[in-house]
């Protein structure tokens, strides 16, 4: 199963952006959410994952992921400094959100913990997770091709 996920972690890391981007877009566009500074934050390290990781995974291209990494990463810690924004009574004065719609506020709170920046946190850990594998997959892929050689 490893195997697997490590052969398809550069698509898998794709669809997620994917749908991480059309959830966004629903929330915002078909819902009526209007976005706060951080939820607009996350959305500039999530876009360009979606058409960066469709073309790697198109052309199956590892190369890419040294640079998407990072993208994941920083979009992951401004969701999960966010999500305790949201979350953690005392760290609400610490909000970056002072004029227009507040970062604090929950449009959607399912089960009592799943908010917005909750979802985009689980995006951004899924697509770190699948591009960590891939990375392992070429590792993989390279010692097989060295040790072919000698």
């Amino acid at each position: 199963m490893m195997a697997w996920i490590r052969q398809y972690g550069l698509y898998f890391a794709w669809v997620v952006s994917l749908v991480a981007t059309g959830g966004s877009l629903y929330f915002s566009e078909i819902a009526l959410f209007e976005p706060c500074k951080l939820c607009w934050f996350q959305r500039i390290f999530m876009y360009p994952l979606t058409v960066l990781l469709g073309i790697a995974s198109y052309r199956d291209d590892r190369r890419i992921i040294p640079y998407t990494l990072p993208l994941s990463v920083i979009g992951g810690s401004i969701s999960l400094y966010h999500y305790l924004l949201q979350k953690v009574p005392a760290m609400k004065s610490f909000t970056p959100c002072t004029q227009g719609v507040p970062c604090t506020g929950d449009y959607i709170n399912w089960f009592g913990i799943v908010t917005i920046p909750f979802l985009a946190l689980t995006a951004f850990v899924l697509i770190t997770w699948f591009l960590m594998a891939a990375r392992t997959a070429e590792s993989d892929e390279n010692e097989t091709a060295t040790e072919q050689e000698a």
